[in-house]
C-alpha cells in the first residue's frame, strides 16, 4: 500500500481536501504560498493552469516535503470575460450575484500532478456551465448573511446553501466545487499514484 506521504496537494482548501477523501485517496496537505494574481494578457484559462502548476511545482520543489506526486489546481468564475474572485467585502459579493443573477457564467479549474520522481507535470483546464436562476433583492441580502459568500470565488459555493441558486449546470459539478475530480483521478490512476478499486490480497 502506498504512503499517505506519496500524494501532497498543494492547497489549503477544506473543498478539495474533502473531494479527495470522498474517493478514499490517501494524501497530505500542505498549502502552497504563491501569489494567484493576473498577469498582464493572460487568458482565463492560461491563468488557472499557470497558478496549478505553480502550486505543484512549489511544494514539489521544497526538500523538506516528502512525497511523489504533487496536485495543485486553480478555480475562477468567469462572467462575460471577467473573473471574479472572492469578494473582498458583502458589497462586492452583492455587487457579483447581482451580476450573475438570471444567467449563465463559466467555471474553470485548472489542475496539475507533478512527478517529482519523473520530472513530469500532467495538467489540462476542465469548464463547466453554470446557470442561476434570477434572484431577488432579499435571496441576495440573506445569502450574503451567512456568511458563505465571502472565501468563494463568485461569492458562491455550489456544494453549501448557495446551490438554492443554480437552476442548471452543464459538465463537472466537482470542478465548480473546486476541483474536476474525475480528471484529477484519472491522472492519478494513469501515472500509477492510485489505485481506487484494486482487489484486496
Amino acid at each position: 500500500m502506498k504512503s499517505i506521504n506519496d500524494i501532497v496537494l498543494a492547497s489549503a482548501s477544506p473543498r478539495r481536501r474533502e473531494l479527495l477523501e470522498r474517493v478514499g485517496i490517501r494524501f497530505r496537505v500542505v498549502p502552497s504560498a504563491i501569489s494567484e494574481e493576473e498577469l498582464p494578457g493572460e487568458s482565463p484559462e492560461t491563468h488557472v493552469l499557470r497558478l496549478s502548476r505553480e502550486k505543484a511545482l512549489e511544494i514539489a520543489g521544497r526538500a523538506d516535503i516528502p512525497g511523489r506526486w504533487f496536485i495543485g489546481s486553480d478555480t475562477i468564475v468567469l462572467r462575460d470575460g471577467a473573473i471574479l474572485g472572492k469578494p473582498v467585502d458583502e458589497a462586492e459579493a452583492a455587487t457579483m450575484l447581482r451580476s450573475l443573477s438570471g444567467r449563465e457564467h463559466r467555471v474553470l479549474s485548472g489542475y496539475a500532478v507533478h512527478d517529482r520522481v519523473t520530472g513530469t507535470t500532467h495538467a489540462d483546464v476542465v469548464t463547466t456551465q453554470v446557470r442561476f436562476k434570477p434572484l431577488t433583492a432579499a435571496e441576495i441580502a440573506g445569502y450574503i448573511a451567512t456568511g458563505e459568500p465571502m472565501d468563494k470565488a463568485g461569492a458562491y459555493a455550489i456544494q453549501g446553501i448557495g446551490v438554492f441558486m443554480v437552476e442548471a449546470i452543464a459538465g463537472s459539478y466537482t470542478n465548480v466545487v473546486g476541483l474536476p475530480l474525475c480528471e484529477v483521478v484519472a491522472t492519478l490512476e494513469r501515472l500509477g499514484a492510485v489505485h481506487l478499486f484494486d482487489n484486496p490480497t
